[in-house]
């Protein structure tokens, strides 16, 4: 009874100061949107959260929106795995987001990273569509690179994984890929250590010795290589700087 007379509360007040929630059809063409990888209708479809339309969570206008993004997150992690992006893909990318949510100190803060977020969704289920086009073998040498980037990955490795020999699965994969299993992983790594510098407040050696490069000078090389500029200076840029840190 109690939550039943909550809600008749809330339902008078948001009738008495004419709140409304949005469009539901919207709401969900705008999850299909990214489910899909189509960004264009993403961004078409977009709403940010400090709009009338949204209901209320918190009196906290900064926790409000906090709240609000995050079940956002929620939804869109479960809209891209029905999708077919694999789970534990999908739930890490959603960790990561409701970190950074969780020590955003601004409404504008929220903003960005809810646009940011939202892209970073359709962009890896742009990724997961362009994977159908690959043969199986070089689906399964994807998925296995995916699940061990912190450890040593050889070619022989892959070769079990997709049950071809190594010299087959080179060629194809690099056939169909366009690059070779060995820029490929290292473009993956690189991809996860701009996470973790983001994140989290390990050690630009820590990350390297995680994802198995053989010192952090070649990591540094290969990151700048990819990236433009050094782990240590990317992290300058995107560390959430209210985030505690570990004295080193």
């Amino acid at each position: 009874m109690e939550i039943q007379k909550e809600l008749a509360k809330v339902e008078f007040k948001n009738r008495e100061y004419l709140v409304n929630h949005i469009s539901y059809d919207r709401e969900m063409a705008f999850y299909q949107a990214i489910g899909s990888g189509n960004m264009e209708e993403m961004k078409r479809l977009f709403m940010p959260l400090n709009v009338e339309g949204f209901g209320k969570l918190s009196d906290n206008p900064l926790r409000n929106l906090k709240y609000h993004l995050i079940i956002t997150v929620a939804m869109i992690t479960r809209y891209v795995i029905e999708s077919g992006l694999e789970m534990e893909a999908a739930y890490n990318l959603s960790d990561i987001y409701i970190q950074k949510i969780d020590v955003c100190n601004s409404s504008e803060e929220i903003r960005k990273i809810h646009e940011e977020l939202c892209e970073a969704y359709v962009r890896r289920m742009q990724d997961h569509k362009q994977r159908k086009l690959y043969s199986k073998p070089v689906s399964q040498c994807i998925d296995f690179i995916y699940n061990n980037l912190h450890e040593k990955i050889t070619l022989e490795d892959l070769a079990e994984a997709s049950s071809m020999s190594s010299s087959y699965i080179s060629k194809i994969f690099h056939a169909e890929v366009g690059i070779t299993i060995a820029q490929y992983i290292q473009k993956k790594r690189v991809e996860a250590a701009k996470n973790l510098l983001s994140i989290t407040d390990y050690s630009v050696s820590d990350i390297s010795n995680y994802l198995q490069f053989s010192t952090e000078s070649y990591f540094i090389s290969v990151f700048r290589k990819f990236c433009g500029i050094t782990p240590k200076k990317y992290r300058e840029v995107h560390y959430r700087a209210n985030l505690p840190r570990k004295e080193n």
